[in-house]
């Protein structure tokens, strides 16, 4: 009998969690005053936002805590590959940008990517915090959580840093690039 439930084999759980300890120690800039004690305890509590964590690792996000959302307490696990992750390149950003493409269709799309892992796109202001913890998407574009106005009228937004900046820009919502993908982030 196969099952759909979206769980790790206790060796996979292990593993990432070993992963996971390790990177977080390893960045303690990133995480200021949180405990790896408090987080794996809810992490063990969650076993399918571990199961997304594991996507977001084997795609070559090596996801991390950033922050913890101060309404709800969950903590914030962001994509922090120096450049987007190399498993979710080459994509445009939605279904309807997809399907609307005649020839030389991308093999998927940012959105579903993200929703089949069981995580949100970065927003402009998200990206913008990232990058205020390190330099990211110096050779790569990763796309953003596009504002409903854009994309009603055919665009999507992208962020990258360039020249020592930030920069947020725009394309249409069916470009796809070998250097863009998306960066997401999981609550947990």
């Amino acid at each position: 009998m196969t099952t759909t439930k979206k769980e790790l084999l206790p060796e996979q759980r292990d593993e990432l969690l070993h992963t996971l300890k390790e990177r977080f120690e390893r960045n303690m800039a990133r995480h200021k005053g949180l405990d790896w004690r408090k987080i794996q305890d809810r992490l063990e509590t969650h076993p399918e936002k571990l199961w997304s964590l594991d996507e977001m690792e084997v795609t070559g996000g090596e996801p991390d805590v950033v922050g913890q959302d101060k309404k709800t307490g969950a903590y914030l696990f962001v994509d922090c590959s120096a450049e987007s992750p190399k498993g979710r390149r080459s994509i445009c950003y939605d279904r309807e940008a997809l399907e609307s493409r005649k020839a030389h269709k991308p093999a998927n799309s940012a959105l579903d990517m993200a929703n089949e892992m069981g995580v949100e796109l970065l927003t402009e202001e998200q990206y913008e915090a990232l990058q205020e913890l390190g330099k990211f998407d110096t050779k790569t574009s990763s796309w953003l959580k596009t504002p409903a106005e854009v994309r009603e009228l055919g665009g999507a937004i992208f962020g990258d840093r360039r020249f020592g900046r930030v920069f947020v820009y725009h394309n249409g919502a069916d470009s796809y690039y070998g250097v863009r993908g998306f960066r997401g982030m999981l609550k947990v």
